[in-house]
């Protein structure tokens, strides 16, 4: 964030403080590390990597009504300093009251919001920016300038948004690794005059009927993805490696997810409808994209106390090869064991085929609790197969393995 806006949330912070009466303190501080196997693509790639997170979360009760919440985030890494970094993942003061038989929340400042039920990738989750250099897969957001209502009843959830300001999407630096082929600016062109000031609006329709879970939203705005200008050589490699310079466009999306629940299954499906995107070609195109899922679980797993769980989801996107989304037709297989064990021992593996590239990649996690403040995971990312004429190809070539000790308070 510039500094007007770390200006503004410190101001909000001392605000919430001047008024509270009480305060909860919370968070994680984490201990990383990251070897890549294969030897580095790029110059000043390095094997492996080492850092530190911390993200705590001040809650303060500001009367019976109101409360604020303040969440910021600091990463260093060792290799990419890009991926050194800060952001303010939630600063925003939340009201809330009855209105008839309903019930209304307001939200003011940055915050996160989550929309969709799939496990790889969420088709519909527009609101936030990704903030990319923290992991290629776990789709951390930066936080989001809104003001955000919701009302809510019998008859559903109804929430609607104004979103003042634009977050520019994170990538890895010329040094980190899973970047792109190219280097990324940190600049950003945009279509609209407005810039990242150009305000957006979105909106969304909930409910639970019977066995159904269904979800309706609409966005009108600056796209969260980016197309991509290929900018002037610079930097040491100029006479080779010219960059690209993110292209942010206004777009206009409607959602829907849904998710129906019969006994042990899960079924899942997320689609949108964008117009206003470029394709592969540079060419404005309107566009459907999906995601079907299918999702079992087993309690009890051979007489244990451990549940496994069971998935396979399908992303596909109409413009064929014209798509420049890394989710044009792939398939994701995962089965997840939780032991349910003292120590909360968990573990995930998952196959990602891309099925239009002769692309294949191993997801390997490993996740238990070492004492009450401690948790261990482990992770790995192996490449099986890469397709060079894959435009994702440099990025998805690069698997590591990656280990993470966290503190919680």
């Amino acid at each position: 964030m510039r500094s007007g806006g770390a200006l503004a949330a410190l101001a909000l912070l001392v605000a919430a403080g001047a008024g509270a009466q009480s305060f909860d303190l919370s968070g994680d501080l984490s201990l990383q590390g990251r070897w890549y196997p294969r030897s580095p693509a790029f110059p000043g790639q390095r094997s492996s990597t080492a850092g530190v997170v911390v993200e705590p979360t001040l809650y303060a009760d500001l009367a019976a009504n109101a409360s604020f919440t303040f969440t910021p985030l600091y990463r260093y890494d060792s290799a990419d300093s890009r991926r050194t970094h800060a952001d303010l993942r939630e600063a925003y003061f939340l009201m809330y009251g009855g209105w008839g038989d309903n019930a209304w929340e307001l939200r003011l400042g940055l915050d996160r919001v989550f929309w969709g039920v799939a496990e790889l990738h969420n088709l519909v989750d527009i609101v936030n920016q990704l903030d990319l250099v923290e992991h290629p897969r776990n789709r951390p957001k930066l936080g989001q300038p809104m003001a955000h209502l919701t009302v809510s009843g019998d008859w559903g959830m109804a929430e609607a948004f104004v979103l003042p300001y634009h977050r520019k999407r994170t990538f890895p630096g010329r040094g980190g690794r899973l970047r792109s082929g190219r280097p990324i600016d940190r600049s950003a062109a945009y279509e609209s005059g407005a810039e990242e000031r150009h305000v957006d609006f979105a909106a969304r329709y909930s409910n639970a009927i019977g066995i159904l879970d269904l979800g309706l939203s609409a966005f009108r705005g600056t796209s969260r993805e980016p197309a991509f200008l290929i900018g002037e050589p610079s930097g040491p490699s100029s006479a080779t490696e010219p960059s690209l310079t993110p292209y942010y466009e206004q777009i206009r999306q409607f959602g829907v997810d849904a998710q129906i629940t019969t006994g042990p299954w899960l079924i899942k499906t997320e689609a949108i409808h964008r117009a206003g995107a470029s394709n592969l070609l540079g060419q404005e195109e309107d566009y459907q994209a999906y995601i079907f899922g299918l999702e079992r679980s087993l309690h009890g797993l051979f007489g244990s106390s451990a549940d496994l769980t069971v998935l396979a989801e399908w992303l596909y996107d109409d413009r064929g090869r014209r798509a420049p989304s890394i989710w044009a037709n792939d398939l994701f297989i995962a089965a997840f064991l939780a032991l349910n064990d003292v120590r909360t021992t968990e573990a995930a593996v998952g196959i990602l085929g891309d099925l239009r590239h002769n692309a294949r990649s191993l997801n390997l996690e490993l996740k238990r609790h070492l004492s009450q403040n401690w948790t261990m995971r482990l992770e790995a990312i192996i490449p099986l197969q890469s397709d060079p004429r894959d435009l994702t190809y440099a990025g998805r070539r690069d698997g590591f393995v990656g280990v993470d000790f966290t503190y919680s308070f």
